[in-house]
């Protein structure tokens, strides 16, 4: 499969399908319910709309990274969320319904935000020049038919159909673990000689990358006295970005492999403090399985 097909075919078929399975997740009720919870939803927001990108670009200054690849860390800092992270938090024994929520949110944000904090990206590490050449308003319309809609048609089928769409939401999220799983094999193919040098010159980075933005999802929870599992989700939410949006912009509009890298190795990498958190968040329930037993 080349790679043209992975970031202009399968790439938006499976941001599609992610975003339908997470809209048919959501009921209208659990929009309403958030006016409930501000402090979680505001604090959540903020830290990945704002914090991120201040993490990302001391992440790239401190670590010296290439242009090409310090632009591809800051593109993924502009994607916060996506279905990983729900599922991530579900098996960290999180809030769910806080974590797709705010998956929900940032996904009608990120249309508008990421391409125009892109161009600021590309303005500062690659020049005028580049930032110019990005087509803003072609990514804000690609990433609104690609993630917005298809959220909000879930929404819709989920209020209006309920029973059908508890149906059809098996099919849906298999179909985009399947389309995930292709591209992942698509890019690693294309990038597998280069890859161990990419691990090497990319690896420290993203890992501390990840820790920091989760650290500071905790930190802040604890802050302002969210209960323990809201605190697993802002951790989670701030911490893990999505790193398929990501490739849409890096490989399928800017069509630079370099900085698709960062994107390749970040879904590589990240999947380590994931496991650890995972771990650590079920060992007490281990625990009391095993005195049961």
């Amino acid at each position: 499969m080349g790679s043209e097909v992975i970031t202009q075919v399968v790439l938006p078929l499976a941001l599609f399908f992610i975003m339908l399975g997470v809209g048919l997740s959501l009921h209208v009720s659990q929009f309403t319910s958030l006016w409930q919870q501000p402090r979680s939803v505001f604090a959540g927001v903020m830290l990945q709309m704002l914090l991120l990108p201040v993490l990302g670009v001391a992440v790239v200054t401190l670590f010296q990274l290439p242009a090409p690849l310090a632009v591809g860390i800051m593109i993924l800092t502009f994607a916060p969320g996506g279905a990983t992270s729900n599922m991530i938090t579900y098996l960290s024994r999180g809030d769910t319904a806080l974590s797709v929520s705010l998956t929900a949110l940032s996904g009608l944000l990120t249309p508008f935000t990421m391409p125009l904090f892109t161009v600021f990206a590309l303005n500062y590490w690659l020049g005028e020049s580049a930032a110019i050449n990005f087509p803003v308003i072609e990514a804000t319309i690609k990433l609104f038919v690609i993630a917005v809609l298809p959220a909000v048609l879930g929404i819709a089928v989920n209020h209006h159909w309920p029973a059908f769409c508890r149906k059809i939401e098996k099919s849906v999220k298999f179909l985009a673990c399947l389309f995930l799983i292709l591209i992942v094999f698509g890019i690693v193919k294309s990038n597998w000689h280069s890859l161990p040098g990419l691990l090497v010159q990319l690896g420290p980075a993203v890992l501390c990358l990840v820790a920091l933005a989760m650290l500071a999802g905790f930190a802040v929870a604890r802050a302002i006295k969210l209960n323990e599992s809201q605190q697993v989700s802002l951790a989670v939410e701030v911490g893990i970005q999505n790193a398929a949006t990501a490739l849409l912009i890096t490989g399928g509009i800017l069509q630079n492999a370099e900085m698709s890298a960062s994107a390749l190795i970040y879904g590589v990498l990240m999947n380590l403090p994931v496991f650890a958190l995972i771990v650590y968040r079920n060992l007490p329930l281990r625990e009391r399985l095993g005195r049961s037993a």
